[in-house]
């Protein structure tokens, strides 16, 4: 096979407050807003039509993946295959083709029976991308919209880089890290363009597929200033700030109000196939990503600590100054 996917196109969500992951990616993350139907707003990250759709329902899981196959050749090819893998793969019809905005789409299922669509020709937009609270934008002309990070049932990690292999995924590298004792978390990274990872996949007894998705930032500040927001607006943390040792990403991991995670960052390695070597690494995190909850305890605790030594310098120069007086 020659063909492979170019990249991710677009993330769907399915969530139950519609209101709610507007404010936080349009006010908080600085993310444009796009359509504004009512029960399917979408929303920019560069000059296509969209990069994020949120879909009115229950679920508050993942809906969709888009992944651009680059050609009409290519898309028939990578159909072709799955077909003759034994999996069903339909075209979509002239509806979904306008809804998705694309030239041309069809719709199978990967093993965790998450709904993958193939697609070409996914549309410019007519009005010039733009946004005031992030103004140096995103990162996708070196990955698409970003990454994803998919728990797999039991078994289902082996599975799920078969399917995507059939797609041109290559393994970047891996991360088994002992999360607690005996308790391990084991993810393979995949990649199927320059960005280090465009699908990373980990097993782990969850009620929900996505655990999160990236979006990546073309400026480092942004991070830091998206950062500010999401604390003041008390959104919940999954990790603080931080820097993976695989991909090189500085970022956040904040909870959407789906309870998917978004990671938000900046920085992120690109991979060139003809000198990468695949490597296992021990720890998710080179350093920061600490659990909010516990490192909300230590500064709790260092903040006593250092109002405890503050009052104590501040009892040892009156009791100083009140001794000068004595002596004069």
């Amino acid at each position: 096979m020659t063909a492979t996917i170019k990249e991710l196109s677009y993330v769907g969500i399915e969530a139950s407050d519609l209101d709610a992951w507007s404010g936080f990616l349009g006010q908080l993350l600085g993310i444009m807003p796009a359509r504004e139907e009512e029960d399917v707003p979408t929303f920019r990250l560069d000059d296509y039509i969209h990069r994020t759709i949120v879909t009115r329902g229950p679920k508050n899981d993942i809906a969709f993946a888009g992944f651009d196959c680059g050609s009409d050749t290519d898309l028939d090819e990578v159909v072709g295959l799955l077909r003759s893998e034994g999996h069903e793969v339909v075209e979509g019809d002239e509806a979904l083709r306008a809804e998705r905005g694309v030239a041309r789409v069809f719709v199978t299922h990967d093993p965790e029976g998450i709904r993958v669509e193939l697609i070409t020709g996914l549309q410019k937009a007519t009005e010039p991308y733009r946004n005031e609270v992030n103004q140096q934008g995103f990162q996708t002309d070196q990955g698409g919209a970003g990454h994803m990070f998919l728990l797999c049932s039991e078994g289902g990690r082996d599975r799920m880089l078969e399917f995507y292999g059939h797609l041109g995924f290559k393994i970047s590298d891996y991360i088994k890290e002992e999360m607690a004792p005996g308790v391990y978390i084991d993810a393979a990274f995949t990649h199927c363009n320059g960005r280090h990872h465009t699908l990373a996949f980990a097993e782990a007894p969850a009620p929900f597929k996505l655990h999160h998705f990236l979006i990546e930032n073309n400026a480092r500040e942004d991070v830091g200033l998206a950062y500010d927001r999401v604390c003041e607006a008390r959104v919940p943390l999954l990790m603080t700030l931080g820097m993976h040792p695989n991909d090189k990403m500085f970022s956040f991991y904040a909870h959407s109000p789906s309870g998917v995670a978004v990671e938000f960052g900046w920085g992120g390695l690109i991979i060139d196939d003809d000198d990468w070597e695949v490597t296992q690494y021990d720890s998710i995190s080179l350093w920061g990503h600490q659990n909010p909850m516990e490192l909300g305890k230590w500064l709790v605790e260092g903040a006593e600590r250092g109002e405890a030594l503050k009052k104590a310098a501040v009892d040892e120069a009156v009791a100083a100054s009140v001794l000068g007086d004595e002596g004069r």
